[in-house]
């Protein structure tokens, strides 16, 4: 998919097309300007030939509809939603800076950088969970490092809505579309949802995840950041795939990088295989992180 489908000058109803961020399997991205209220917007369209696959559809409206649930400054601020020629779109704030792989690129992230990092996502996911919403996709490439140091969780197109959810994540003046459900189709006992080297070991065996899953997420994020290198990752996706369900994930370079050993027991209990023996809220794990300063 080309990511310059629009050109700059070109309006999405109040939007004008300053420039393309990047596209994806999940719709093309662009900087505009939102002319009523005189500010940046990224605008992230969903091309109708796409739009015509019913799941790629349906992650696309709950990806708005879970994230424009939450107003918290760790999760990306959802602004609007629409639909321009058979094209659905998504209006979020326009966000500078960089995505966390980017950051990684050069290896692992100063250690106080990373605990920082990770206290944000916890205090996002703290409100996400408090909504019923759990993300399920949590991974470098879903959170963004702002210029002014924020750390923000993006991609809720796989999130699992409790019951209920649904109707709380609605813009508001803006109709449910019909045959919305609270998670995407096919997500049935077996079904594995995920990224692949970033899933807990109950979404590797296509078990129901719940907000434990997250956590297993982020201390998969929280020890490349220390380490540099995914724990997980192996030659084929089935074999990262099987290390996450048998292999204990390496040790974190402790003594050359100065982390203390109450960060490496966080992370350590945020990758347990049993989800009870993971931290139980994203609370008690932000909690846990601060206090190591």
């Amino acid at each position: 998919m080309s990511p310059t489908t629009l050109l700059p000058g070109a309006c999405i109803g109040p939007y004008e097309i300053l420039s393309p961020l990047g596209a994806g399997g999940m719709g093309e991205v662009y900087r505009a300007r939102d002319s009523r209220l005189g500010r940046d917007v990224a605008i992230k369209v969903l091309p109708a030939a796409i739009a015509q696959d019913a799941e790629r559809l349906h992650r696309f409206e709950q990806e708005a509809r879970a994230t424009a649930a939450l107003n918290h400054p760790n999760i990306l601020n959802v602004l609007d939603i629409g639909a321009h020629n058979g094209s659905p779109y998504i209006v979020t704030e326009f966000l500078d800076g960089h995505t966390l792989r980017e950051a990684l690129v050069d290896g692992a992230l100063p250690v106080r950088m990373a605990v920082d990092c990770a206290v944000q996502v916890a205090r996002g996911l703290t409100a996400a969970h408090a909504k019923g919403i759990v993300h399920r996709d949590l991974k470098p490439e879903n959170l963004f490092l702002t210029k002014d140091v924020r750390t923000k969780i993006l991609d809720f197109g796989l999130a699992k809505l409790r019951a209920g959810a649904a109707d709380s994540a609605r813009i508001p003046g803006d109709a449910a579309p019909s045959g919305v459900t609270t998670t995407p189709a096919g997500t049935g006992p077996g079904t594995v949802l995920g990224t692949v080297g970033y899933m807990a070991p109950e979404q590797v065996r296509g078990e129901a995840a719940d907000h434990r899953t997250d956590l297993f997420a982020l201390g998969l994020v929280l020890h490349e950041m220390l380490s540099g290198q995914p724990a997980f990752h192996r030659g084929t996706p089935a074999d990262s795939m099987t290390a996450v369900l048998r292999d204990d994930p390496p040790d974190l370079p402790a003594a050359d990088r100065h982390i203390a050993p109450a960060l490496v027991r966080i992370v350590t209990r945020c990758l347990q295989k049993s989800p009870s023996a993971r931290f139980q809220t994203a609370a008690d794990l932000a909690f846990a992180l601060e206090s190591l300063s």
